[in-house]
């Protein structure tokens, strides 16, 4: 399984970024995609998650600024994130799981500076 994450860059406080991590190779029906995200000197931490049922899990942090949805037949998953702040600056990663395998995006760089 291979991913391609896009959709990073430079954005003001306030403002909004649209991630997508698309999937290709041996897609299993049922699996879940994520978003992580590892800021300079922090552990990776989850964002989000969605299953392949459209069941979410979010981080507290998130608080109702992002949403994760996705596009089963594109095997692609978004996250939208709005109001963001300095301290959303960070790499995110998208991931892919199913049964004890887990794959892994190149990650994008979003940095929210004014």
């Amino acid at each position: 399984v291979q991913l391609q994450a896009s959709g990073g860059g430079l954005v003001q406080p306030g403002g909004s970024l649209r991630l997508s991590c698309a999937a290709s190779g041996s897609i299993f029906r049922i699996n879940t995609m994520g978003w992580y995200r590892q800021a300079p000197g922090k552990q990776r931490e989850l964002v989000a998650a969605i299953t392949s049922g459209g069941n979410t899990n979010y981080a507290d942090f998130v608080k109702g600024r992002f949403t994760i949805f996705r596009d089963n037949a594109k095997n692609t998953v978004y996250l939208q994130l709005n109001s963001l702040k300095p301290e959303d600056t960070a790499v995110y990663y998208c991931e892919y799981s199913y049964s004890i395998y887990s794959y892994w995006g190149q990650g994008t760089l979003v940095t929210v500076s004014s």
